[in-house]
């Protein structure tokens, strides 16, 4: 059996946006908000999904917009920084703070990177 990809545990915190200087809380939904959802940019802490275990900590932004038939939206980050890039979920369920659909659509129309 292979080792689970993703962390949750002690992951799921509030934050200030890096990029934006939003207050952003954390999801109630048993997963982790890793993105503002206000502008959709992120912070590169992770490794795996989850892990904290990158030492870059530089500002993502959202680059691209992908729909998969399993995850729904799903945000493409690149890291400022290093260039690392990730996937992250879109929280568009989310009661207390969504994302922002209209970023989203303005994300859908820049040409894939």
């Amino acid at each position: 059996m292979s080792a689970r990809r993703f962390t949750v545990q002690g992951t799921n915190n509030a934050f200030v946006c890096a990029h934006c200087g939003a207050q952003v809380q954390p999801l109630r939904n048993g997963s982790v908000r890793n993105h503002c959802p206000a502008c959709l940019h992120s912070r590169h802490v992770d490794v795996q999904p989850g892990d904290r275990a990158s030492d870059c900590g530089g500002v993502m932004a959202p680059v691209g917009l992908e729909q998969s038939g399993k995850k729904g939206w799903v945000i493409v980050h690149r890291c400022l920084k290093c260039g690392f890039a990730g996937r992250n979920r879109a929280a568009l369920d989310d009661p207390a703070q969504p994302d922002s659909w209209d970023v989203m659509v303005a994300l859908s129309r820049r040409p894939p990177v």
